[in-house]
């Protein structure tokens, strides 16, 4: 068997959407699954939409996403002396013709059969120009007339694509007109340069998105005119939205880096992704090797998935609990420095806060909304929990307690010897836990939700959560 090779070929006319990225890792994970090649092509034929910012915004959302390819990437714009060879040819062999239809004209054409209810395929008036295209092109050369080259289509039969997803779709030749394979400025269409690099890289299945669905026909009889093998299609599903509409900016975030700059995992959308069009079986958690061990065209769905923003939350929660803290603690620093908050340098500590945090945070966005009283001593009390938990109800308990802690030695400064000290002073007081670790939690974080109490005094440390202590004991003398 011809070893498998894939590609991923976006346009770079702007970020790398959803269903881009989808895209790219099924091709990535069939390669692998396979012991193949995946290779990464940057379809530039569009200069005035293709942007080098963009290019740079797609290889960086792949490789965030670990989609590392084989080859590549490779430029279509650096490919166009092929594309005119390939051109030539089918024009020497008769398989195409030059076409003289001016846009006024062709326009027209298609506004008379919108107008006659009939499909606005090309009518072939310049189809005469097939039985000698070559010196017809040379002659409109020397005259100066531009002309474009279409390829010329049967206009009988059927086209048949044997899709692994689909299955077997017949498209009718007459619905199909003479496609222009280069415009008048020489410059390759989609659909023939696609051809052309598609065998001249050795693309062995092509998978990509069902809005190409369409073209595939055209490809299969430009492949057919080329002499060139036909390879494995697989038109996978699109995404939607929760509303069944095509997923754009109004259901949310479509770019793959908008993710990155929420806080979410890798791992976690190129887990919710893979699941979007293919299962195996009720899991829902894959590992990469899972994934590339499982993978395969058979278990992808016929019908579109629906982007659901909970479910990856979900998914992104379960990374949180679940990747190192050394990993976590990395890369939470930019999300701490893009809030004003300066980034601690002990790594240790900030691991210390992450686990008191990561069962609660479902991105690295929200870990540092969440631990905003840890990274900063500028705590503001909530006016409602002040009101009702800092009041001189507790005061002498709240007192007994920071001088408690205060007694505390550095090694006894733990999460146990913190407990201890509650314990004590609620046994002297008769009180439940929540009678003094109330105000104390309003005290360190301004608010009445935190992770255990004894967890946070533990994270501030001695200084930061005795001075919180004091503050607090102050507001509610002034209040008595």
């Amino acid at each position: 068997m011809q070893p498998v090779r894939t590609r991923f070929a976006p346009s770079p006319t702007g970020y790398l959407h959803i269903g881009g990225a989808r895209t790219a890792l099924f091709n990535y994970l069939f390669a692998r699954r396979h012991g193949g090649k995946f290779i990464l092509r940057i379809e530039d034929t569009d200069r005035e939409r293709s942007t080098p910012e963009a290019i740079e915004a797609i290889i960086e959302s792949l490789k965030w996403l670990g989609l590392d390819w084989d080859e590549g990437p490779f430029s279509q714009t650096q490919r166009y002396p092929l594309y005119k060879e390939k051109t030539q040819k089918l024009l020497a062999e008769g398989k195409a013709y030059p076409c003289v239809c001016t846009p006024e004209e062709l326009e027209a054409k298609r506004q008379a059969a919108f107008q006659a209810k009939r499909k606005p395929v090309y009518d072939g008036t310049c189809r005469k120009n097939s039985g000698d295209p070559i010196a017809i092109s040379a002659q409109l050369s020397a005259q100066g007339k531009p002309y474009t080259v279409r390829f010329l289509s049967p206009q009988s039969g059927t086209t048949v694509v044997e899709d692994a997803v689909k299955g077997r779709i017949v498209f009718e030749n007459s619905e199909l007109d003479d496609l222009i394979i280069a415009r008048s400025d020489g410059s390759p269409t989609y659909n023939f340069s696609v051809v052309v690099d598609d065998v001249d890289m050795g693309i062995t299945h092509i998978i990509r998105g069902d809005d190409h669905l369409t073209n595939t026909p055209r490809q299969i009889l430009l492949y057919h005119g080329l002499d060139y093998p036909i390879p494995q299609f697989a038109h996978v599903p699109l995404i939607l939205g929760t509303d069944k509409a095509r997923l754009s900016k109004r259901h949310g975030a479509t770019s793959v880096m908008a993710y990155k700059e929420m806080g979410y995992f890798p791992e976690a959308l190129v887990n919710y992704l893979v699941r979007l069009g293919w299962s195996h079986g009720d899991q829902e958690i894959f590992s990469r090797a899972e994934l590339i061990e499982e993978f395969s065209l058979e278990n992808v769905g016929k019908s579109a998935g629906i982007f659901n923003p909970e479910k990856l939350l979900w998914l992104n929660s379960h990374y949180m609990k679940t990747l190192p803290l050394s990993r976590l603690a990395e890369e939470v620093v930019p999300f701490i420095a893009a809030k004003g908050y300066p980034a601690p340098a002990d790594h240790a500590w900030l691991e210390k806060m992450i686990k008191t945090l990561q069962e609660r945070a479902g991105t690295l966005a929200e870990l540092v909304e969440l631990g905003r009283f840890y990274l900063s001593d500028e705590i503001t009390f909530d006016d409602k929990a002040a009101k009702k938990f800092l009041t001189g109800e507790v005061f002498e308990a709240f007192e007994d307690l920071t001088k408690k802690l205060t007694a505390l030695s550095g090694s006894d400064f733990s999460e146990q010897g913190i407990e201890k000290a509650f314990t004590e002073i609620l046994g002297q007081r008769n009180l439940p836990l929540g009678k003094l670790a109330q105000p104390v939690r309003v005290a360190l974080t301004g608010s009445t939700a935190s992770p255990g109490i004894y967890e946070v005094i533990a994270v501030l440390g001695k200084e930061r959560a005795l001075k919180r202590l004091h503050k607090a004991l102050e507001y509610i003398h002034t209040r008595a």
